[in-house]
């Protein structure tokens, strides 16, 4: 295929309530904002997204024009000059979450270009991208708790997560309660968001055990590297964090350090598509297995791609906005979502009319 220029980077914010006030373990959100990006060429569009600060369309708007007017083809050309684009800004945070959306229509774009899904332009290494059903908040009573995470078991779906954290002795009932809820052939997993200390952590530990916890998620802030492996090194279950991770570094450090049994990765969050791969081969180097963080629609043809992914996170506020505003959006079928092959790029379109009642 010919050099196919890219036309025109567009970008727009969308603030949406969530169904009802949601905590973890160390933070409350009424909303989730919806960073979306449009880039053009070749008679294509292409969509990419994060979830992130209305900052961050402000940024992508100035980064625009060190992607228009270059190869639509040569996206770790594009990828690299953004890096170099922020390094006076800092690459964490804000500017890694502007370069993943970027990165992420860029991607949708080279698919569409030659007429094929993500998944069969990478390259698949399995059908279907098993899944987790994640919610649980802290916020819920334990009914609302229950609920969720048993409706997940009932469909199919054999892992689910829930949020831990705020109250220690309610944190091992709500554990309790969960397990009855989701019976013994559903493996549960717990997140902390970074809410105990390391002492803690190994307590509560030894008691969710008792439930058959399989996966403690940052049991402790996942700056903290060492406590994580003095964590990992004495508990049953895996261990994982990464989901703050914003540059091949970060991860790189996080596994070298040992503080994980799985490295979590984000591409709304780690440069994009093209950060997520190279984490992916990162993991592949250290025999780490890897799992996708949120914002399922964006993960699912990399889950079928990449050979160390363990599983993706079905996350419940980003599959409901997904399922409201995206054309295309895959539900779990068998504990997995598998791509529509006949749908080129990711396989979503944003549907701008329906989402223009949110705009910023």
């Amino acid at each position: 295929m010919d050099r196919v220029p890219v036309e025109t980077v567009s970008v727009a914010a969308y603030r949406i309530p969530t169904a009802t006030p949601e905590s973890d373990g160390t933070f409350e959100w009424n909303a989730t904002t919806l960073v979306a990006v449009h880039a053009t060429g070749g008679g294509k569009r292409g969509f990419g997204y994060t979830y992130a600060d209305p900052a961050t369309a402000k940024l992508i708007e100035t980064l625009a024009e060190r992607v228009r007017g270059k190869s639509a083809l040569d996206i770790d050309r594009i990828w690299a000059d953004l890096i170099y684009g922020v390094r006076n800004l800092g690459r964490r945070g804000i500017a890694a979450m502007a370069i993943s959306a970027i990165d992420a229509a860029l991607w949708d774009l080279k698919a569409k270009l030659f007429g094929v899904a993500l998944v069969d332009l990478l390259g698949s290494v399995r059908e279907s991208a098993p899944v987790y059903g994640s919610g649980g908040f802290t916020s819920y009573s334990i009914n609302e708790l229950q609920e969720q995470l048993g409706g997940w078991a009932a469909q199919g779906i054999p892992r689910v997560k829930m949020k831990i954290g705020r109250d220690a002795d309610a944190d091992r009932e709500r554990v309790r309660a969960a397990r009855a809820a989701i019976g013994d052939g559903c493996q549960l997993f717990v997140d902390a968001n970074g809410a105990y200390t390391v002492k803690q952590a190994i307590s509560q530990a030894e008691d969710f055990a008792k439930s058959g916890v399989a996966w403690f998620e940052e049991p402790v802030s996942s700056d903290n590297l060492a406590g994580l492996r003095f964590i990992r090194e004495r508990v049953p279950m895996d261990v994982a964090a990464g989901e703050y991770g914003y540059e091949l570094q970060y991860f790189d450090e996080m596994i070298a350090a040992g503080a994980v049994d799985v490295l979590q990765a984000d591409a709304t969050r780690c440069c994009g598509i093209t950060g997520f791969i190279k984490a992916s081969a990162l993991c592949e180097s250290r025999s780490i297995p890897l799992s996708a963080h949120c914002a399922p629609s964006l993960h699912a043809h990399l889950g079928c791609a990449l050979l160390p992914l363990r599983h993706l996170e079905y996350f419940f506020d980003h599959a409901r906005i997904e399922s409201m505003l995206f054309d295309g959006v895959l539900t779990p079928r068998d504990g997995a979502l598998h791509p529509d092959r006949s749908r080129p790029g990711i396989g979503v379109e944003l549907k701008e009319g329906d989402a223009e009642r949110f705009a910023i």
